[in-house]
């Protein structure tokens, strides 16, 4: 009879730890974005019909952002669980900011890898700017002070001797705003990211100056973070949203889904599907198929921002990555 009991006791135990588990809210995770369908976080939701554990053990929010930058204090002030930081803004979060826990978890994209897409950099076909040089004097754009195309820009025109707010003056502005403020001669050059550079009406008034590529070679551009407390607290989740991310991932970049893959695009940031045709194509930046960063391109990036002051000290990027989330994401799907 003891051992009757004490059975029962054990059955019931077990009874009330599946029924807490089974009736635990799903871990809220919030990734940011910046630029529409070139950012994973605009179109992971348009195909939830592969999350197979989305409302299960996560729910998953798309944040907009103006900018890298202001992740970081989204992050900061735990708004956002995953942020999409270029590698100027997770240097200035892991040694301006203090957030030494901030993690490197998986990749974006990478820009100026030989045979593929890199970030052109646009000023008026028909106006004054020749060469780099003639810049002296004249008003430059970027998204947000600190980022990824303003890091590449101020290394590119200090290259040609040109400092920013001493050799020309520095304006932010919104991605989908810089063709007006070009073709109004607001600013003398634009960062043309895409999709926004593909832009046929820009592409009418404007031409290319130079090309990231040119500035500072291969770029692992955009990197997933999250900070180590979250990822330690909520790790089989985070391994289930990896799983999931993947699986969509591996969708889109499947060339036999290209022409579903251009409606989705065209309905997301409302244009006609026919001005996709370089999504995820060589027409495209460059995008790991399972999300491994470039760590040692990272490495070289973050280096520049050092150089170009925005950080105070050197980052050991390997000391702030962790990819054991992505590799158990990884082997499920094998």
């Amino acid at each position: 009879m003891r051992i009757f009991k004490t059975a029962l006791s054990a059955l019931a135990s077990l009874m009330l730890a599946a029924g807490a588990a089974n009736s635990a809210e799903p871990v809220k995770i919030r990734v940011g974005w910046v630029a529409p369908v070139t950012n994973w976080g605009t179109i992971l939701l348009e195909k939830k019909d592969l999350a197979r554990h989305l409302g299960k053990s996560y729910v998953l929010e798309s944040m907009r952002f103006a900018g890298t930058p202001p992740m970081v204090t989204a992050l900061a002030n735990h708004e956002l669980e995953i942020a999409n930081l270029a590698y100027s803004t997770l240097a200035i979060a892991i040694k301006n900011a203090g957030m030494d826990d901030i993690r490197v978890i998986a990749d974006e994209f990478r820009d100026g890898v030989p045979g593929w897409y890199s970030q052109e950099y646009m000023v008026l076909a028909d106006g004054q700017i020749k060469k780099i040089e003639d810049l002296k004097g004249k008003v430059v754009a970027t998204n947000a002070a600190g980022s990824a195309v303003d890091i590449a820009s101020r290394a590119m025109l200090r290259k040609h001797g040109l400092i920013a707010n001493r050799d020309y003056t520095l304006i932010e502005a919104p991605f989908p705003t810089m063709r007006a403020m070009l073709a109004e001669k607001k600013v003398d050059l634009i960062p043309a990211v895409l999709p926004f550079a593909l832009n046929p009406d820009l592409r009418k008034i404007a031409r290319t100056l130079f090309v990231q590529r040119d500035a500072i070679g291969v770029t692992d551009m955009i990197v997933w973070t999250a900070r180590k407390p979250f990822i330690d607290k909520n790790r089989a989740a985070m391994v289930d949203f990896m799983e999931d991310t993947l699986r969509i991932v591996h969708w889109y970049l499947d060339p036999k889904n290209h022409d579903e893959v251009k409606v989705i695009a065209g309905r997301v940031v409302k244009q006609p599907p026919e001005r996709f045709n370089w999504l995820f194509t060589k027409n495209d930046t460059f995008r790991d198929h399972d999300m491994r960063p470039d760590l040692d391109a990272l490495q070289k990036n973050v280096d520049i921002t050092h150089e170009l002051g925005f950080v105070k000290s050197q980052l050991d990027v390997k000391q702030h990555a962790d990819l054991s989330v992505l590799e158990d994401a990884i082997k499920r799907l094998k």
